[in-house]
């Protein structure tokens, strides 16, 4: 029998680690933006955002929107305009895609 330490991680810190991976990111993005409510989709931007390293401070100077825009808008109060959302996805390395419903 061996010991073995078992490692505990707040999931915080278990979903930015994974948040990392681009493709894993783009999952949760695409997954959170088929729930009903529009400000999960916003709250999972600023955890990509986060994980990739990013802050407000960094996204404002490298978009040119407002910082107090961009913490409002990634908050559950958020509601961007498109073209505010497209930057920001841009800014972070995904890209907005539009593909017909298969039925």
């Amino acid at each position: 029998m061996t010991n073995k330490k078992i490692i505990y991680r707040d999931f915080q810190d278990f979903l930015l680690e994974n948040l990392k991976d681009a493709e894993e990111a783009a999952a949760y993005l695409k997954a959170a933006l088929a729930d009903e409510d529009e400000r999960v989709f916003l709250l999972a931007l600023r955890d990509v955002l986060e994980a990739q390293g990013g802050n407000i401070t960094h996204l404002s100077e490298e978009t040119s929107l407002n910082k107090q825009n961009l913490y409002r808008m990634l908050s559950k109060k958020g509601n961007p305009r498109l073209t505010s959302l497209k930057t920001v996805l841009h800014a972070i390395g995904f890209e907005m895609d539009i593909h017909p419903i298969r039925k």
